[in-house]
């Protein structure tokens, strides 16, 4: 939303500046940029508001300083953000929802990039995540991560793996606190990690979504009915 000039800060005013700077000379990762004084002087203000401007640019990872280079722009990591606050504690009830279901839609995305790179080695040790379950018809919230996880391994995307990581206290919260609520929809005939396997080391990527879908029906089921 646009805001109105007197609510913003001269920090936030000059933020936003330096943003619109960045963006119209069309820095790159690597590219030198200005130093805080040269920053102050041309922008008619203190050299500590554009430290401190900076400062949350440096956050972001937008910027950083190297040694005998000074400050450059730099290549920010997508999920460091999230890092800092993917906390059930100090997230609602809705984003914790929404982050979970975020997680379903990945996964039915999953199919082309598994048989496209999966290995033997793969499929080894899928079995024996599978062999480890005590009950193959409900799996505890260690047996699902342990199982997704490795899926998400099997993609070979680094930002995927690393969302799965990011996703453990959310996945937590959320499978011991809501889905095992009164209103959980059971499915008749689901499908277990074991024959997600079976399609995995005999099916196609096909066959594979449509199984992965039954799989995460309940899930579904409870999430659309709760909405």
């Amino acid at each position: 939303m646009l805001e109105p000039l007197e609510s913003l800060s001269m920090t936030d005013r000059v933020e936003n500046i330096l943003r619109e700077y960045f963006e119209q000379n069309a820095f790159k990762p690597g590219d030198s940029l200005p130093n805080e004084m040269e920053m102050a002087k041309k922008l008619n203000v203190s050299r500590n508001v554009v430290r401190e401007a900076l400062s949350r640019l440096r956050m972001l990872g937008m910027i950083e300083t190297r040694p005998r280079k000074g400050m450059i722009m730099s290549q920010p990591d997508l999920l460091t953000g999230m890092e800092k606050v993917l906390n059930p504690f100090i997230l609602g009830t809705e984003n914790l929802k929404n982050i979970f279901e975020l997680r379903l839609i990945l996964e039915m995305g999953i199919a082309e990039f598994l048989f496209a790179r999966k290995t033997e080695k793969d499929i080894e040790e899928l079995e024996a995540i599978v062999s480890l379950q005590s009950n193959d018809f409900e799996a505890t919230k260690e047996e699902e991560i342990a199982f997704h996880g490795k899926l998400y391994e099997m993609t070979g995307n680094d930002t995927f793996k690393r969302f799965q990581i990011l996703l453990m206290p959310v996945f937590n919260h959320v499978f011991t606190d809501y889905y095992k609520e009164k209103v959980h929809v059971e499915i008749s005939k689901p499908v277990t990690h074991r024959d997600l396997l079976e399609v995995m080391r005999n099916g196609t990527s096909f066959e594979f979504r449509e199984a992965m879908f039954k799989h995460l029906e309940p899930y579904y089921a409870t999430s659309l009915k709760k909405r």
